[in-house]
C-alpha cells in the first residue's frame, strides 16, 4: 500500500537516507524538509526543486520554529541528529543536546501539532553496545562506559528512544523507532567507511583501515533500508514498536570489506592500518526477524552488487566533475 496525499515534516531530510526516502515520496505526498544542511544530499538533486518539496533551515534546538514549521503535518520523521564517530568525539556535548533535548522538541511539536499518521524516530544499532551478536529489539541495551565520548551517541539515542515510546504510551502520539544497522550506497555524505573506501579506491589511493581491521559490520543497501522504512510509516503493526533495519546477510570484517571494494572497483589501492585508540564496536549484526515477521522487510541487494553500484556511482560523478574541470 503506497503512501498518497500526506503532508510529511522531516527533520534531517537533506541527508542521504531523507534525501532517498524523499525520492520514493515526493510524487504523491507533500513534504517539508526541515535541516540545517550541514549533510547536504539534496540540493544538488531534483527534488530540492520538486513542486511537492520545500526546505526550510532551521535546527531542533529551536522548539518555537519547529513547532511553526510543522503545523499542518501529520506524518514526522525525525532523521535531525549528531552522528559520525569523528564527528561524536569531538562535540560530545552538542550531540546530547541535539539528539535529546532536540528529539523532545520534535516530539512536543507533533503533540501540539496533533501530528496523527506516523512519528518515526531515527534511534542507532550503537544501542547494543560493543558486541551486539543478531542481536533483536528485545536484548538488552549497552549504555557504554560515562567519559568514552563516543558513547554519548548510543546514549542520547536511546534515551530518545525511550522518550518516543514514553510518548507513545502516555499521550498516543502514533511512534515508531528504527535502529539502522551500517547503511551505504549511491549519495552518502558524511562518514562512513564504505564512502571511504570507494571514493579512494576509485582514484587508486591507499585504503586506510582503524587498528586490525577484525571489526565485524553487517552492511544494508540503501535501497533496502528505504523499503523498510516505507514499511513502518505504511503499516498499522509498526505502531508503538521498534525495528532493527539491516541486512545480516552483508556481514564482513572491515578488512574484508576494503578487499572487495578494491577487487570490485579493479583498483590498484593498497589496504593500510592506521592506529586507533578510541573505543570501537567490535561486532555489530542484526537480528531483523521482527521486521520480517510484522513487516514484511526483505533485504534484496547483497554487499558485491551494492558496492558495484555505489562504485559506478561515484564513478560516474568523477569523471563528470573531470570534464568540467577541463579548460
Amino acid at each position: 500500500m503506497a503512501l498518497k496525499g500526506h503532508r510529511m515534516f522531516m527533520t534531517g531530510g537533506a541527508g542521504f537516507i531523507g534525501s532517498n526516502l524523499i525520492s520514493r515520496l515526493a510524487d504523491d505526498n507533500i513534504i517539508t524538509v526541515y535541516d540545517t544542511f550541514q549533510r547536504d544530499a539534496i540540493s544538488k538533486t531534483k527534488y530540492a526543486r520538486h513542486t511537492n518539496v520545500k526546505l526550510v533551515r532551521g535546527n531542533i534546538l529551536d522548539a518555537e520554529h519547529v513547532k511553526k514549521e510543522m503545523a499542518g503535518h501529520d506524518t514526522v520523521v525525525h532523521l535531525a541528529a549528531i552522528a559520525g564517530v569523528d564527528t561524536v568525539i569531538k562535540s560530545p556535548t552538542n550531540t546530547m543536546r541535539v539528539n535529546l533535548v532536540g528529539t523532545q522538541n520534535v516530539a512536543d511539536a507533533a503533540l501540539e501539532n496533533k501530528v496523527n499518521h506516523r512519528f518515526m524516530d531515527f534511534s542507532t544499532s550503537e544501542v547494543f553496545g560493543t558486541y551486539a551478536y543478531r542481536s533483536s529489539e528485545d536484548d538488552s541495551t549497552n549504555m557504554g562506559t560515562v567519559g568514552e565520548a563516543r558513547w554519548t551517541y548510543a546514549v542520547s539515542k536511546l534515551a530518545a528512544e525511550h522518550m518516543v515510546h514514553s510518548y507513545h504510551k502516555e499521550f498516543g502520539l502514533p511512534t515508531v523507532s528504527v535502529r539502522p544497522f551500517n547503511i551505504y550506497g549511491p549519495g552518502q555524505v558524511g562518514e562512513g567507511a564504505i564512502h571511504h573506501f570507494v571514493t579512494r579506491a576509485l582514484r587508486n589511493e591507499d585504503l586506510q583501515v582503524r587498528s586490525s581491521g577484525d571489526q565485524i559490520r553487517s552492511w544494508c543497501y540503501i535501497d533496502d533500508i528505504i523499503d523498510g522504512l516505507l514499511l513502518c510509516l505504511e503499516k498499522d503493526e509498526a505502531v508503538g514498536e521498534v525495528f532493527n533495519i539491516g541486512n545480516p546477510q552483508g556481514t564482513v570484517t572491515i578488512h574484508g570489506l576494503a578487499l572487495a571494494v578494491v577487487r570490485v572497483c579493479h583498483s590498484s589501492s593498497r589496504v593500510v592500518f592506521v592506529p586507533w585508540d578510541e573505543v570501537d564496536v567490535a561486532l555489530r549484526i542484526p537480528s531483523i526477524k521482527k521486521a520480517v515477521t510484522l513487516l514484511g522487510f526483505e533485504p534484496k541487494v547483497d554487499l558485491e552488487e551494492g558496492i558495484k553500484r555505489t562504485a559506478d556511482w561515484y564513478w560516474e560523478i568523477m569523471q563528470r566533475e573531470k570534464s568540467n574541470n577541463k579548460p
